[in-house]
């Protein structure tokens, strides 16, 4: 099946980002890591938002709707073997230390509003997140369709206030990980795919001017040691994502062959998985050895060739009995 076009390379840098930003943010109390590790996640969520709403355009285009079923059950077994093949020996090694509502928070993706999560599973509130998204975008897309654009101009515009509100009421950095927080990084990635054929070609200069917000707000952010300013929310954070957005466009137009060699493609496949894996392997109460990211990097490998990829192939065979539509690349 083909497969866009610098995505895996996209991917692999995010998770990257992720990995390193928490082993060095988890062993040096670098607060610049951890913003580093913050850029990976919103590069996830403007990719997300931008392959998730081209795919339900797509199938618009086609149909005049959206199959909701179908959608939902290509998304289950594209994310939930991997998640469970990691949740269930989670829970059973941790198992003194969880309590029923954190297993049930993260089985059903709302770990993002399990404020007392265990450091185990902290990692999952932005994959929790992005569950939410694919829950509530299709059914938004396929009822308001006329309003595509309007719908997330809204969320860009009200993720600002929603913060402000929860740092007044005493919830920030708890609520920075809810849904409303972080809703606006995805409808960027929505409006990337809403306007793609309409939006002139980026030059290597503007991608170049493009890259200096991705670089240096994640150290202003760690200077500020993760305080939020008015500066930082209503300035530097959308220039930023914008940033994302268009360097994401201008390497899907443009492909660059460092994003596309197959050792770069290969750590983007099985980003997944390494997300999953890598918070056990960079936090815990001792230190872990540098080396302790190459059993992570091996645990996902595992994952996705024992667990991802076989359900992937069961899922391809189904949509072929049933003749659903084949207009998903493979790195839906």
């Amino acid at each position: 099946m083909k497969r866009i076009p610098s995505l895996d390379g996209v991917r692999a840098i995010a998770i990257s980002m992720v990995v390193m930003g928490h082993w060095f943010e988890s062993h040096y109390h670098w607060a610049i890591a951890g913003a580093y590790a913050s850029l990976g996640r919103r590069i996830f969520f403007v990719l997300s938002g931008y392959l998730i709403t081209m795919l339900l355009m797509k199938q618009y285009g086609k149909s005049s709707t959206i199959r909701l079923r179908e959608f939902y059950v290509r998304r289950a077994y594209r994310i939930l073997p991997g998640a469970l093949a990691f949740m269930l020996p989670v829970f059973a090694i941790f198992w003194h230390e969880l309590r029923w509502y954190h297993m049930a928070a993260a089985v059903l993706y709302v770990v993002n509003f399990d404020f007392g999560h265990p450091w185990f599973l902290g990692h999952l509130w932005s994959i929790s997140v992005q569950e939410q998204f694919y829950f509530l975008w299709p059914c938004v897309i396929k009822r308001w369709y006329r309003l595509r654009v309007a719908i997330p101009l809204a969320v860009i515009a009200f993720a600002p206030v929603y913060r402000v509100a929860c740092h007044f009421a005493g919830l920030h950095g708890k609520a920075d990980e809810t849904f409303p927080a972080v809703a606006d990084i995805l409808a960027i990635g929505c409006l990337l795919a809403i306007f793609e054929t309409r939006l002139p070609t980026i030059r290597r200069w503007g991608a170049l001017a493009m890259i200096f917000p991705v670089v240096l707000v994640p150290i202003y952010m760690g200077v500020l040691q993760f305080h939020t300013t008015v500066l930082l929310l209503i300035v530097l954070w959308p220039a930023m994502h914008l940033s994302i957005a268009g360097l994401l466009l201008h390497v899907v137009r443009t492909p660059y062959r460092i994003l596309n060699v197959e050792p770069l493609m290969w750590l983007g496949r099985i980003s997944y998985g390494l997300y999953l894996w890598q918070q056990l392997f960079a936090f815990g109460e001792q230190r872990r050895p540098w080396y302790f990211m190459l059993i992570a990097v091996g645990a996902a490998a595992a994952s996705y060739y024992l667990v991802e990829q076989p359900m992937l192939r069961v899922r391809e065979r189904r949509v072929q009995a049933r003749g659903f539509s084949k207009a998903y690349p493979a790195a839906a």
